[in-house]
């Protein structure tokens, strides 16, 4: 009975992510420096982990909308995680405040703590710059240990995340034609 309640919360905590609203949120676009150049959007064929990966648009600008339901202290590594392997990706990044951005980046978070484990789901939504959604990313990860909520997720965790993140995002943009 556990179980199916707990896969009922995971559940209905991703539906209630998707229409969360921009209140009460973190700017990872703060993270992001300057523009990159052509010479550093230029697409990488093989990702750090070694997996040949699709070409990317070197011209795709993303642009990372505040996440909402984290902490400032988990969101941290997750956003200099978002910014350095998106980077490494080939993938352009966009500042909140400069125009040109080719697609928004919105995230939702959330940490649901059950007996000995917190589980962290995410959600990605993919928009155009109307805020039309145009795919989605989404998953979880399990933390075994002792806290609650935020508290209980190391920061390795973002940091995978992060990493799943980018990666699907490569490949997405991967698949874009024009």
């Amino acid at each position: 009975m556990s179980r199916a309640l707990a896969t009922s919360v995971t559940v209905l905590s991703a539906l209630m992510l998707a229409a969360c609203t921009t209140s009460d949120v973190l700017e990872p676009s703060a993270m992001v420096g300057n523009p990159p150049t052509a010479a550093s959007t230029a697409p990488s064929p093989v990702a750090p982990g070694g997996e040949t990966v699709a070409a990317i648009d070197s011209s795709a600008r993303i642009q990372f909308a505040p996440i909402v339901g984290s902490t400032v202290e988990a969101v941290t590594p997750l956003t200099e995680r978002l910014a350095t392997r998106a980077k490494e990706r080939g993938i352009g990044l966009a500042r909140s405040d400069e125009p040109g951005a080719s697609y928004v980046l919105k995230g939702y978070l959330s940490a649901i703590t059950e007996g000995k484990e917190t589980t962290v789901i995410y959600v990605w939504d993919v928009l155009d710059t109307s805020g039309n959604r145009l795919h989605r990313i989404q998953g979880q990860q399990k933390v075994a240990g002792r806290g609650e909520g935020w508290a209980a997720v190391p920061d390795t965790t973002m940091q995978t995340i992060a990493d799943v993140t980018v990666d699907q995002l490569a490949l997405w943009l991967g698949g874009r034609t024009g």
